[in-house]
């Protein structure tokens, strides 16, 4: 991937390098949410710091300050505390997910259902949902705390859908996309109209904001996806490979069974129901036979454009112009994984 006319590969930064423009944006956050750990009773207080952490990409609390800014990025308090909800809902939602994927690392340590074990962590989630809204509730409206539950509702949705799908092998790629644009372009979504709307913005660039950080959404959780496959597990930071080894059907999976002989699918497809084990070296090298990551990177750049399309006439807004370069980001993070061999 090239990002010059002289073809000379331009460095591929992390999410965390576009976001340094965000510094006193994400030190605000941080400090706000030290405050909050404060608020947990002091039997989990432990626990809620170990899950508060700040070595996570900070990607939903950026969406909101990126979709909210107006050229001056000093933050504003009702973005924080914004960024602050959202934050805590997402946090939430990767308890339970850690738990059900049974991954052992997130962000290069033990997952809080490895530290804690299974059933504190799904109740720890639960008190991580519950505080979000609290913290939604002190805001003069509803209108964060009616956003954020709703969303929250949507994200658990999808989590109970992909739960109740995993080792079956029923699913259609409809299924798929309307898991993904649940359990995770909600929060995108539900993270820059929050950050459009707080910021007074009127409500076309609200709706198209919105709709940017929906379909951004579906092309991360895809990029996610082929990293499972494909990435690095120190450079990821977490554990890769979960989900063929929980019976998850993704993009990835989905093209490798289309590409495979009858008798090789119905092998990968017993793989999925755990009716054998997961063979993951194999899948891997059958993944670059067939050509899979080429197909799923396209799949990415086609959710990519839908996301630009929205914001095409607020392309003179400085909120336009940050949310836009997030997709030149991605498109690099995915460079990033292709296969050299």
């Amino acid at each position: 991937m090239s990002d010059s006319s002289s073809g000379t590969p331009s460095p591929v930064p992390v999410f965390g390098e576009v976001f340094l423009r965000l510094k006193p944006h994400m030190a605000a956050l941080d400090a706000l949410l030290r405050v909050q750990i404060g608020e947990f009773e002091p039997e989990i207080r432990e626990m809620a710091d170990y899950c508060i952490d700040t070595s996570g990409k900070r990607i939903r609390p950026a969406l909101i300050f990126l979709s909210g800014c107006k050229g001056d990025l000093a933050p504003t308090p009702e973005l924080v505390k914004a960024a602050a909800v959202v934050e805590l809902v997402h946090l939430a939602t990767l308890v339970h997910d850690d738990m059900m994927d049974e991954a052992a690392v997130r962000r290069n340590r033990m997952t809080a259902a490895k530290a804690y074990g299974p059933v504190a962590a799904v109740l720890l989630g639960d008190a991580l949902f519950a505080h979000a809204l609290h913290l939604a509730s002190q805001f003069p409206t509803t209108e964060v705390c009616h956003a954020v539950s709703m969303s929250t509702r949507r994200v658990c949705a999808g989590e109970i859908v992909q739960t109740l799908r995993r080792g079956t092998t029923e699913v259609s790629f409809e299924d798929y996309y309307r898991v993904i644009d649940l359990k995770t372009a909600e929060l995108f979504r539900v993270s820059c109209q929050l950050g459009a709307s707080l910021a007074g913005f009127d409500k076309g660039l609200v709706e198209a904001s919105a709709a940017f950080g929906r379909h951004l959404g579906i092309a991360y959780q895809i990029y996610d996806d082929l990293a499972d496959f494909f990435g690095d597990e120190k450079r990821i930071g977490k554990t890769l490979g979960t989900d063929l080894a929980s019976g998850k059907l993704t993009l990835p999976l989905f093209r490798l069974l289309d590409c495979l002989p009858a008798a090789d699918r119905e092998e990968l497809l017993a793989e999925i129901r755990g009716q054998r084990e997961p063979r993951l070296p194999l899948r891997l090298a059958q993944m670059r036979e067939h050509g899979i990551f080429d197909f799923v990177a396209a799949a990415i750049e086609a959710e990519l454009d839908k996301a630009r399309s929205p914001l095409a006439p607020w392309n003179d807004r400085p909120s336009t112009r940050l949310l836009l370069e997030l997709c030149r980001v991605l498109t690099l993070q995915v460079a990033a994984l292709r296969p050299t061999a």
